[in-house]
């Protein structure tokens, strides 16, 4: 353990990947401070860069530029009204009716500083519970990871969505996609046309990048509303009084953090979902809730501590099972695979340096995040004055030639364009995304874990269940399908009760 240790100290704090930490810290700060960039965008058009890195550099570049954008969110939030990113739009009323009343420097350090500590909470969970879980899942066969990931699609259509039935076309879209090409447990071709550029299937990289960065320009593309006005001159000093909130609050932020690394850890969640339920939660739990909207900081105090504790858990059963928490991780699996680290139990066992290394990047980019989050408040009037139809065009020339890049292809350039465009009129019709890539990362998984375990238990169905951890699974999963049909029956009889009462 300790020789691991050293060797993932010595990955980590070599020049280069400190270099590779701080050009990712400008570059999350910068996408996240963007209206209309996301987090899960601004990992999307790293991937290209990716290419020529080391594994730890790419997973290190990935991290901090993630953990930067979820915060940078909340800047033009905060400033304009407008969220830099999903995570942020829980509380952007919050925050931009504080800068009307002249605390735009409380909001804004309340979002870096407890973003930071939430950050550290998540990485804390991370690394306790990553070993423990991957130890447990050594014992998991077929049976079990089948449950596990169809249980993963399940929350995806439940959790993302207000429609599950929305999340449900969508995640079978995604399976639809995976079921692309020969890659098969039978090897036959499927969906190919006769195109020989189909029989590799779908690349799901040029996918990602398509869904979150080419939806994103289209978006702005045919967007006719005006740029928002920022309605101060200056932000003085955003650290003043926040040990003063710490004190304040400390219920509301672990709540927040707690809640937001659950949910981070549940398929298809991420810090958006994480952020609106825990304002939602201090809303309901606050003893002031009649100031919540006019510009009360204990909501983006909350809120902020879970988006990104979020992060880290969502890398749980990323790391574990390969079952991506958010699209952002669904990405980086994608990545980790390409760099020869196969997500799953056994990487803590054949490659435990990389595993270190990883919890030592997280701890790393959310203590940096406060001097970069800092830096990037004081400049923030230039960087939210950057003219978006010079910054887009940009956008989609980098995505082409890292989509084409990773094959030397053009049908993957048609890819991505194709996914990009399917992705904004699914978004514009109200149909989640989340659920499609997740169908996509784990539609392979879920059809050969299926056909394992049938040829295990030589097409008898009862061996789904034979085995202790799969029946628990299994009764999880038909829970989770019935639970609505329950909630259902349970209020109907409580209505009938009632009304035969009267």
């Amino acid at each position: 353990m300790s020789a691991a240790l050293l060797q993932a100290f010595s990955m980590v704090f070599e020049p280069y990947t400190i270099l590779v930490m701080v050009l990712a810290s400008l570059y999350g700060l910068f996408v996240g401070a963007v209206p209309g960039l996301s987090a899960t965008m601004a990992v999307a058009l790293l991937v290209p860069v990716t290419f020529f890195m080391q594994p730890i550099p790419a997973i290190a570049a990935m991290v901090t530029a993630t953990a930067m954008a979820i915060f940078s969110g909340d800047i033009p939030g905060c400033l304009l009204r407008i969220p830099g990113t999903p995570a942020s739009a829980a509380y952007t009323d919050e925050a931009f009716a504080m800068t009307r009343k002249g605390m735009a420097e409380t909001a804004l350090g309340a979002g870096l500083v407890f973003s930071a500590v939430g950050g550290l909470f998540g990485t804390v969970v991370l690394i306790v519970a990553a070993p423990a879980l991957a130890d447990f899942a050594l014992n998991f066969s077929s049976f079990e990871y089948f449950w596990l990931v169809l249980l993963g699609l399940t929350c995806a259509v439940f959790i993302t969505s207000d429609r599950p039935l929305k999340g449900m076309v969508t995640l079978l879209l995604g399976l639809l996609v995976a079921c692309v090409g020969l890659g098969n447990p039978a090897g036959f071709p499927r969906f190919t046309f006769g195109n020989a550029e189909m029989t590799g299937g779908i690349g799901m990289i040029p996918m990602m990048i398509g869904m979150f960065a080419v939806s994103e320009v289209i978006r702005f593309a045919v967007d006719t509303l005006p740029p928002g006005e920022i309605v101060v001159e200056k932000v003085g000093r955003v650290l003043a009084g926040q040990w003063a909130l710490a004190k304040k609050y400390p219920v509301q932020i672990l709540r927040g953090s707690v809640l937001g690394t659950a949910v981070g850890a549940l398929p298809g969640a991420g810090a958006d979902i994480a952020a609106w339920m825990s304002y939602a939660t201090s809303k309901k739990f606050s003893k002031e809730p009649e100031k919540f909207g006019t510009g009360h900081v204990e909501g983006i105090v909350e809120s902020g501590s879970a988006n990104n504790s979020a992060l880290a858990g969502a890398w749980i059963p990323a790391l574990v099972f390969g079952i991506p928490g958010d699209s952002i991780t669904a990405i980086v699996i994608g990545v980790l695979y390409m760099k020869n680290l196969n997500p799953g139990p056994t990487l803590f066992t054949t490659n435990p340096q990389n595993i270190y290394a990883v919890f030592m990047l997280f701890i790393i980019a959310n203590i940096i995040m406060v001097p970069m989050g800092i830096l990037c408040i004081k400049v923030a009037k230039r960087i939210l004055r950057v003219p978006r139809n010079v910054l887009m065009p940009l956008i989609l020339l980098f995505c082409i030639v890292g989509a084409f890049a990773i094959n030397n292809s053009l049908f993957d350039v048609g890819v991505m364009l194709a996914a990009g465009i399917v992705a904004y009129l699914l978004e514009e019709n109200g149909f989640p995304v989340a659920p499609a890539i997740l169908g996509v990362v784990l539609g392979g998984m879920l059809e050969e874990n299926f056909i394992t375990s049938m040829i295990k238990s030589d097409g008898n169905l009862a061996g789904f269940v034979s085995r202790p951890i799969a029946a628990s699974l299994a009764a999880v999963v038909l829970l989770v399908w019935l639970a609505p049909l329950l909630r259902k029956l349970w209020l109907r009889g409580r209505r009938t009760a009632s009304s035969t009462a009267a």
